[in-house]
């Protein structure tokens, strides 16, 4: 299934082209429980259809009402749902929370489309882009991003979106832990991929909404299987997995990668991964090994839970001795 954000910036594009005005809203903040990640889309064109979602409904129905009424004339606009701080918008969230939404209103105009273009093939996986937007006048900038770090930051009259492919977790081979390493991704919102080719280890295995691939893992990341947004992770102890895997891993963007192992294991992996792969210092250091975080982990569960939290901390940008 689509990247439900792809979707929305693809419909944004089709309705410009078109003629239409768009109004582009992105979730910036969240407080308490929200439904809804800061980052996430919603598109809304001038005869009311729209796509994408900010919250559980009452939010786009709040909105939906305003943008009929020509409410948000503006180039850009903040709207902040839930406290009744903001009298554009009196409702407060069934869940409790509070969440802060950026309004785009967007002409169907040449430079639109090209800007929203730019958006889809980021969200392809194309590229990662930083995408800069400005307050009060909204104009907008686009430059590549190299770095982790949270989906949203703001900077006095500054915005900065960042904008890539669906986040994806690719697990070499299948085990206990990357069983429950597949839950645990498919719950936070990753698109989790499982790449095994041994039918006697996936004999009896049910993993609901994972895409299963009979395959080398190695194939599959030798063929594009890896982006900027993809998380690899290793955790069968199975060399021919393992350790191929990590070769290939390592000639990505891939965010994360990482493999399970002591460190006596790990310590013996980087000399074969160096005298037999030919991996240099560089390479070497992209690999997380012991992967995960030390929470004195010892069931599958407690160590896949460990190799969420690591991705979780690189993805965010967060040092391991900042926590």
């Amino acid at each position: 299934m689509q990247h439900l954000d792809l979707q929305v910036v693809r419909q944004a594009l089709q309705w410009s082209c078109g003629g239409q005005r768009v109004w582009l809203c992105t979730v910036l903040a969240t407080y308490g429980s929200a439904p809804r990640a800061p980052g996430s889309l919603l598109a809304v064109n001038a005869s009311g259809q729209w796509l994408g979602s900010l919250s559980g409904g009452c939010v786009e129905d709040d909105f939906l009402e305003r943008v009929g009424r020509g409410a948000f004339p503006e180039p850009v606009a903040i709207v902040r749902y839930g406290d009744g701080s903001d009298s554009r918008s009196s409702i407060r969230l069934p869940c409790g929370g509070v969440l802060e939404v950026l309004v785009e209103n967007l002409p169907a105009e040449c430079d639109v489309q090209a800007h929203l273009r730019e958006l889809e093939s980021a969200l392809q996986g194309q590229r990662r882009v930083l995408r800069e937007v400005s307050l009060p006048e909204g104009t907008r900038l686009l430059v590549d991003d190299q770095s982790q770090g949270p989906r949203v930051e703001r900077e006095g009259a500054c915005v900065r979106l960042r904008v890539g492919a669906a986040q994806r977790l690719l697990l070499a081979g299948y085990s206990s832990v990357a069983h429950f390493c597949a839950e645990f991704g498919k719950g936070m919102g990753f698109e989790v991929i499982l790449c095994e080719p041994r039918d006697e280890v996936l004999d009896g295995v049910r993993l609901d909404g994972i895409e299963v691939r009979r395959e080398l893992p190695s194939e599959f990341i030798a063929h594009g299987g890896c982006h900027a947004d993809t998380a690899v992770v290793a955790l069968t102890h199975d060399p021919k997995i393992d350790d191929l895997a990590m070769l290939e891993a390592v000639r990505t963007e891939a965010f994360y990668i990482g493999v399970m192992g002591s460190l006596a294991t790990s310590d013996k992996r980087r000399e074969r991964l160096r005298r037999i792969g030919g991996l240099g210092d560089v390479e070497l250091g992209r690999i997380h090994a012991p992967i995960g975080l030390n929470l004195g982990s010892k069931t599958p569960a407690e160590i896949a839970l460990a190799v969420l939290a690591d991705i979780l901390r690189v993805r965010n940008g967060i040092e391991r001795a900042a926590l």
